[in-house]
C-alpha cells in the first residue's frame, strides 16, 4: 500500500480547515465572536460570578445553570479531574457538529471566545453576555466526553 504525499496530507488539511472555518457552524461557535448563545463578555460588567467543577465522571457540577437575558456571567471553571477537559456553549447542533471535528482533530485546543480549556487542576474563566432567550448548551468537546454525558443546560429567561 502506497502512503500519500506529504502535500496530499497537507491539501487535506486545508481543504478540511477552510470548510470549518467558512462553515456556518463555525462561525456561530466563536470564530467571529459570537454564537446562537449570546456574545463574549467584559468581566468588567459581569453580574454575577457561577463556579463550574469538571470531573472525569464526565460531568459538570452544576448541570443546569439558570440566566437573565442581557446578563453577563463570568464563569469560574475548574478541571478537578486528571484529564483535559473544557466548557463550551452553544446550541445543541453546534456543539454536536463541533465536537465531531475535534474527534478528526484530537489535539486541537479550543481559542474560541465561547469556550475555555483547562488542564487537569486548572482554572480558567469564559466571560459571556447571553443575549437571547431560551435553552442553550454546554459541553465538553474533548474527544469521546460529550458521548460520555459531559453536558449540562442553560436557561436563559
Amino acid at each position: 500500500m502506497q502512503r500519500p504525499s506529504s502535500a496530499v496530507v497537507v491539501a487535506s488539511i486545508v481543504a478540511l480547515l477552510s470548510a470549518v472555518v467558512f462553515s456556518p457552524s463555525a462561525q456561530a461557535l466563536g470564530t467571529d465572536n459570537a454564537s446562537s448563545v449570546g456574545t463574549p463578555g467584559d468581566a468588567k460588567n459581569a453580574t454575577r460570578t457561577i463556579t463550574v467543577t469538571l470531573r472525569d465522571s464526565m460531568r459538570f457540577e452544576p448541570p443546569k445553570i439558570i440566566v437573565r437575558k442581557s446578563e453577563t456571567i463570568r464563569f469560574v471553571v475548574t478541571n478537578a479531574g486528571k484529564v483535559r477537559h473544557e466548557m463550551t456553549l452553544g446550541s445543541k447542533q453546534e456543539l454536536k457538529e463541533h465536537a465531531g471535528m475535534m474527534r478528526e482533530m484530537p489535539d486541537m485546543t479550543h481559542q474560541d471566545a465561547n469556550s475555555v480549556t483547562v488542564g487537569p487542576g486548572q482554572t480558567g474563566d469564559l466571560v459571556w453576555r447571553f443575549t437571547r432567550t431560551g435553552t442553550f448548551e454546554f459541553a465538553c468537546l474533548e474527544p469521546g466526553h460529550l458521548e460520555a454525558g459531559m453536558k449540562g443546560t442553560i436557561t436563559v429567561k
